[in-house]
């Protein structure tokens, strides 16, 4: 596709995924089924979804000098992303994360900063350059430039919303005109319950529009502005790994807001990619390309 790339930043991490019968509720040593080492992250693997969208896309995120950066800096590479922003510290570990997949689909993951990766950027890329910005909260320094100018430069300022810090949530949503959480994201920062409860505190408290997810039971989104919550429904698919499928998401969600699509519709889009990536092994590696959403769109457009 033609236009500016879109600029995602934050995590970037080397994931050790080992696929198990059932996430282990005590100290043991359990088989693994299969294993894979992935470059991932939430913005990484948003990032990703972008590429196989037919965007262009550039990652903004920091990385070890060594073995471990460059796997991860050239596997994403081969996937499209532009990497022209990561930034490589010396004397530090890349970023990783070990990520446990059971049989339904469910994970565990435990994940790992070195401080250094954290610390606030020196150089801050011209955002007048991309269409929008989409950022999580794992490097919130510089999450709060990119979306203090995205909007200066009057591009959509997006937020991949999750669990972290609660003074972090609030630093950074205050500075978004699309929030877009996880409902464990949303709680953490509304205290709120249900999805729906989540999108009312949030739509209260910031101008913004507000998605609010919930995995297999759907989205619910309210426009910037609206007074009506709007529930749209997940893809019904046989899950076999959801690691990575709410970053595709936010991923879809983005591209779907760059090409003109009303918020909630960029919602069904979204879904279909995260539905889709759901049936596949391998975090973002699953995440869908364009002809796939469309058609399964298409498809569902036809049984109803």
């Amino acid at each position: 596709m033609s236009g500016p790339p879109i600029l995602c930043v934050g995590a970037l991490t080397a994931d050790l995924m080992m696929q198990v019968d059932t996430l282990p509720a005590l100290p043991g040593k359990y088989p693994a089924q299969g294993a894979a080492l992935v470059a991932a992250g939430m913005a990484t693997s948003a990032a990703t979804a972008i590429a196989r969208l037919g965007r262009d896309v550039r990652l903004w995120a920091s990385a070890g000098i060594g073995l471990l950066g460059d796997f991860v800096i050239a596997q994403i590479e081969r996937d499209g992303i532009d990497t022209r922003h990561v930034r490589r510290l010396d004397g530090v570990m890349t970023a990783v994360s070990a990520i446990l997949v059971e049989e339904r689909g469910e994970r565990m993951v435990v994940p790992r900063y070195d401080e250094p990766l954290l610390a606030a950027p020196s150089v801050i890329p011209n955002f007048e350059d991309f269409a929008a910005v989409l950022v999580d909260v794992r490097w919130p320094t510089a999450a709060a430039a990119a979306l203090d100018g995205a909007r200066e430069a009057g591009i959509p300022a997006v937020l991949d919303l999750d669990v972290g810090r609660k003074p972090v949530l609030e630093h950074l949503a205050g500075r978004a005109d699309h929030i877009v959480a996880s409902l464990a994201g949303a709680r953490t920062l509304t205290g709120g319950t249900g999805p729906a409860d989540c999108v009312e505190a949030l739509a209260a408290t910031y101008a913004a529009t507000v998605v609010v997810t919930d995995g297999g039971n759907g989205a619910w989104v309210r426009p910037t502005g609206d007074d009506k919550t709007v529930h749209v429904p997940a893809f019904a698919v046989n899950a076999v790994d959801t690691n990575a499928a709410g970053d595709v998401f936010h991923g879809a969600y983005v591209v779907a807001i760059v090409e003109g699509m009303e918020p909630a519709e960029a919602v069904r889009f979204a879904s279909a990619a995260a539905a889709i990536k759901c049936t596949r092994y391998g975090g973002r590696t699953g995440a869908p390309t364009r002809a796939e959403v469309d058609a399964m769109l298409a498809a569902a457009h036809e049984q109803v």
